[in-house]
């Protein structure tokens, strides 16, 4: 299976952060997995690709020609694919996974999960999404998931669109074991 992982670039974030996205790689690769990213070299896409790369792994990066500056690629991808914009971006990074795995990340990350997650309530897509969340990032994404439903903004049935979960095992597990 081909996972796709969004997330942050920063290499500015907390250790934990990168240890997980690190492991949670390696379980991809050590289980026969993809990894589909953004190309990023550093933060959670540059953390997934090295613990992917460690255990010998396929590795698809997918950037913005404009990306293509010293240090901000990831130079061990087993392919590679240029884009003109942001959106033609997406559109692969969707096209050429199976599943998908919401790092933590900042705006870049959330509307990606956004984008994914209103196609799949719009059933214009039918894969697995897990929010990783890593030393409980996204409890206040939930929280507020949750208090959108409970104001009638959408139904509480799209919350099941979703999981939330904080080990690689658990996630590759769920995504793994998905039933469309």
């Amino acid at each position: 299976m081909n996972i796709c992982v969004y997330g942050a670039s920063s290499a500015l974030l907390k250790n934990i952060y990168y240890e997980k996205t690190e492991e949670l790689g390696r379980a991809m690769g050590k289980r026969g997995h993809g990894l589909v990213f953004g190309g990023g070299a550093t933060g959670m896409m540059g953390a997934a690709a090295r613990g992917v790369a460690a255990e010998n792994g396929y590795i698809l990066g997918i950037a913005p020609r404009f990306f293509d500056q010293p240090g901000v690629l990831y130079e061990k991808c087993t392919e590679f694919i240029f884009t003109e914009n942001m959106r033609e971006r997406k559109k692969l990074l969707e096209e050429k996974s199976d599943a998908t795995i919401v790092a933590p990340g900042g705006i870049g990350t959330y509307e990606e999960f956004f984008e994914i997650f209103t196609l799949k309530s719009l059933k214009r897509i039918d894969r697995p999404i897990v929010l990783y969340n890593i030393d409980g990032y996204y409890d206040k994404m939930k929280a507020l998931l949750e208090y959108t439903a409970e104001e009638k903004f959408m139904d509480f049935s799209v919350l099941d669109l979703v999981v939330f979960l904080d080990e690689p095992t658990a996630v590759l597990d769920y995504l793994e074991n998905y039933k469309k």
